[in-house]
């Protein structure tokens, strides 16, 4: 199993991170590496995230690293990670990849 970003979803992860490390660059690294350990567990249990509420029909998932939530879904042998929100942002309905 792999898991990867979709370019938006890469760029949205990033921006996050930068955004975090302009005010605290060690929030940052400890962000940075919550999200890509809890992610890295998705392998063995790609079900673990929760249906996103909004978008209750559609096959993706969510996993939760306070205060982003990162949209996926497995296709094949692969997580790919569709969209990383701030939980603050109302997600828009995302792409069925």
């Amino acid at each position: 199993m792999k898991t990867r970003f979709t370019p938006s979803a890469r760029t949205q992860f990033l921006a996050a991170v930068t955004y975090i490390n302009r005010e605290n660059p060690s929030a940052a690294r400890e962000f940075y590496h919550k999200a890509t350990e809890l992610l890295k567990q998705l392998h063995p249990f790609p079900l673990s995230g929760r249906v996103v509420p909004e978008f209750p029909d559609l096959p993706f998932r969510e996993i939760i690293v306070p205060p982003y939530r990162f949209f996926y879904r497995q296709k094949n042998a692969t997580i790919w990670i569709v969209a990383v929100w701030h939980s603050a942002q109302l997600p828009v309905k995302p792409d069925s990849q």
